[in-house]
C-alpha cells in the first residue's frame, strides 16, 4: 500500500464485507471498515479548498487528521489490519484482571478506529470466548473484523478425531462456523510425522469449510519449508520480529518472499520497553516487571546486547520520533511494518484496563509517517553493534525448543 499522503485524490469505493475480495487498486483506497478513506495529502487539498487556498490552514487541518489504518492481506480473501490487537494479555500475569464487559467495549473502540484484526489463542485465557461475546453485543462490527486464533497442543498422536475435536472447540468457544486463520504451534520438531499428520487433517478441514486458512506460529525456516514441501498450504507464520530481534531477515524473510508466505510479527515493542517511558532510564526496578512479557523481552534485550546498548537505541528512536511527531513505540512498530513479507505487527493490549493500555490512539500514529533513509541509517548504526541472535538463540522460534 502507498504511504499516507501519497495520493492527493479521494478514493470512492464500495463497502468491503467479511470474506469479499477486491483488486489491488481498490485495496489501496480502503480502510479496514470498507469506508472511503482520505489520505493526509487529500485532506490537505480539501482543507485548502475549504479555506480558500490557505496553505497554512490546510497544513493545520492535515496534521490533525488521523491517518487511516493501513490494510494488509494474509491472502486475497483474508484482510489484516497492519497493526493487530494482541490478546495474550488476557491470559493473566499481565498486571490486571480482565473485565470481559470492559474488554468488549475496548474492542469496539479499536474496530471503530479501523483496527479490525485480533490475535487470540487457545492458551490466552478467555480471549477466544471474548470474541464470541463481542459478536453477541456488536454483530455488525464482528462481521467486519478478523480473529486469528492458535492451537498449541502437546506432542503426541494426531489422529483425525484429536485434531477435529480441537478445531471444534475453537469454533464453539469463538461462536463461529469457520475460523478465519488457525495458527498451529508444535513444540518438538523431532516428531515431524505427528505435526505433518495434524496439519494434513487441518488442511482437510479447510476444504470442508471449518477453517478459512491454515498457518503456523514460531516455526523455523526449515520446518516451515518441510511443511509446505509436504503439500500443506500455510499462508503465514507468526514469529518474533522487532528492532531487537531481526532474526527473520536472515532466513525466514527470503524464504517467505520466494514462496509468497506472510509474516505476522509479535514482540514488536518488546513488551513496552521500546517506548518513551524507558528513554534514559539507567536502571530498572521490580515495578518495571509488572507483566509476563516484560520478563520475556528483557531476557531478549540482554541476549541482544544489554541495557546500555538498548538505551542507545532508545535515544536514536526518540530523536526520530521527535522529528516525525510520533512516539518511540510508533517508530519501532513502523520499522517492523516496513520489512518485507510482514502483513501486520501485533501490539498487545490490556483491553479494558484504561484507554492508554488499549493503545488505539497511539497506534493510529503509526500510519502518519514513513521512515526515511536518514532514520534507517540512524537505527542501523546502533543495531549493528548488537549480538547476532541467530547465533545466540537460533532461528525463529528456537527459543521455545531445546536445540540439539
Amino acid at each position: 500500500h502507498p504511504p499516507p499522503g501519497s495520493r492527493s485524490s479521494i478514493c470512492s469505493l464500495s463497502m468491503q464485507h467479511r470474506g469479499s475480495s477486491h483488486d489491488k487498486a481498490d485495496a489501496d483506497c480502503l480502510d479496514n471498515m470498507g469506508r472511503r478513506r482520505v489520505t493526509l495529502g487529500g485532506a490537505a487539498l480539501a482543507a485548502g479548498a475549504v479555506l480558500g487556498g490557505d496553505s497554512v490552514g490546510a497544513k493545520v487541518l492535515a496534521e490533525n487528521v488521523a491517518s487511516p489504518v493501513e490494510l494488509g492481506r494474509i491472502s486475497s480473501d483474508l484482510p489484516c489490519a497492519k497493526v493487530l490487537t494482541g490478546m495474550w494479555q488476557l491470559s493473566g500475569a499481565h498486571g490486571y484482571k480482565p473485565d470481559k464487559a470492559k474488554a468488549i467495549d475496548a474492542m469496539k473502540v479499536a474496530v471503530d478506529a479501523g483496527f479490525t484484526t485480533f490475535d487470540v489463542a487457545d492458551i490466552y485465557g478467555e480471549s477466544e470466548p471474548i470474541t464470541n461475546l463481542f459478536r453477541g453485543k456488536y454483530p455488525e462490527l464482528w462481521d467486519k473484523s478478523q480473529f486469528y486464533t492458535k492451537w498449541v497442543p502437546m506432542p503426541g498422536p494426531m489422529p483425525r478425531e484429536v485434531v477435529e475435536a480441537a478445531v471444534n472447540k475453537r469454533l464453539k468457544r469463538m461462536g463461529t462456523d469457520k475460523l478465519d486463520l488457525l495458527q498451529f504451534h508444535w513444540w518438538d520438531y523431532g516428531s515431524k510425522d505427528q505435526y505433518l499428520e495434524a496439519m494434513g487433517h487441518m488442511q482437510d478441514m479447510v476444504k470442508e469449510g471449518k477453517i478459512k486458512h491454515l498457518a503456523v506460529t514460531n516455526f523455523d525456516t526449515a520446518n516451515l519449508k518441510a511443511s509446505r514441501d509436504a503439500g500443506i498450504d500455510l499462508v503465514s507464520n507468526q514469529v518474533q520480529f522487532s528492532l531487537i530481534d531481526q532474526r527473520p531477515l536472515q532466513k525466514m524473510v527470503p524464504y517467505c518472499e520466494k514462496e509468497g508466505v506472510k509474516l505476522l510479527a509479535y514482540g514488536t515493542v518488546c513488551g513496552g520497553f521500546l517506548s518513551d517511558a524507558y528513554v534514559g532510564k539507567a536502571k530498572l526496578t521490580k515495578k518495571d516487571f509488572d507483566t509476563a512479557s516484560k520478563g520475556k523481552y528483557y531476557n531478549m534485550i540482554e541476549m541482544w546486547g544489554g541495557w546500555p546498548l538498548f538505551q542507545e537505541l532508545l535515544a536514536s528512536l526518540k530523536k526520530i520520533g521527535d522529528k516525525h511527531g510520533v512516539s518511540v513505540t510508533n517508530v519501532a512498530t513502523r520499522w517492523v511494518l516496513e520489512q518485507p513479507t510482514v502483513a501486520g505487527a501485533i501490539v498487545g493490549a490490556r483491553l479494558g484496563l484504561r484507554p492508554t493500555t488499549d493503545h488505539t490512539d497511539s497506534n493510529l500514529k503509526v500510519f502518519s509517517f514513513k521512515l526515511d533513509d536518514e532514520d534507517k541509517a540512524s537505527i542501523a548504526a546502533v543495531t549493528s553493534k548488537s549480538n547476532d541472535l541467530m547465533a545466540v538463540v537460533g532461528d525463529c522460534g528456537d527459543e521455545y525448543r531445546n536445540r540439539a
